[in-house]
């Protein structure tokens, strides 16, 4: 079974992210964010290189469906009305479909799609877009919601300042067990107290974040 990502992996991934670019650079940062917070606690749960992988280029690509989204709903500088949300809770299978042409392409691509697809599923069932819930969860998507969620809160938009990290810490507690599988918010907090985290040096997610 392959277990390499292939060597046109970054070339297309930074394609599509600069198209996201274009249209929103909040979502480009968040991508390029999220998907080095994620290879960096694969990397200190032990994860090998390839899973630490497969969740960088999950969180890099998690999020580019949005560029589906209506601007008037996406950039919409106050916070979204009901209807608006339930348009907006589309782009995690707007972002599979985009990649659609890569995962028939190379099965690294495939084994990306449930981290892409479930990364606002909850632990306690109460998430989408399929209501999945606890171990079901692909373990990939779990850790990206944790990342995601952190990177959300303390990051500023139009409609709301960010959080400082203790805070978001603190709602990381709060609802471990319900939005959050309750073990990896044990290890994404030893993770941030460490002070030396095992990490591959050819992350991606580090040279996008340089991109003016």
């Amino acid at each position: 079974m392959n277990s390499e990502v292939p060597i046109w992996a970054k070339a297309a991934v930074k394609s599509i992210l600069l198209s996201v670019k274009s249209k929103d650079p909040f979502t480009y940062y968040h991508c390029c964010r999220v998907g080095l917070e994620a290879a960096r606690l694969g990397a200190f749960m032990g994860l090998d290189s390839f899973q630490q992988s497969l969740l960088e280029y999950s969180g890099l690509l998690h999020d580019i469906g949005k560029v589906g989204i209506a601007d008037n709903i996406l950039l919409k500088p106050e916070r979204l009305t009901d209807e608006e949300f339930k348009i907006m809770k589309g782009h995690s299978e707007l972002s599979v479909l985009m990649i659609e042409p890569l995962v028939e392409q190379d099965r690294f691509f495939k084994l990306l799609v449930p981290g892409i697809r479930y990364h606002h599923e909850r632990y306690d069932g109460k998430g989408y877009p399929y209501k999945m819930s606890g171990q079901n969860i692909p373990l990939t998507a779990r850790i990206l919601t944790i990342v995601d969620t952190v990177d959300a809160m303390t990051n500023t938009r139009p409609y709301r300042k960010a959080l400082p990290m203790e805070s978001a810490e603190k709602e990381l507690l709060k609802y471990s067990g319900s939005q959050f599988d309750g073990q990896l918010v044990s290890q994404y907090l030893r993770s941030k107290q460490s002070k030396e985290v095992p990490l591959e040096d050819n992350l991606v997610s580090s040279e996008f974040l340089k991109v003016a």
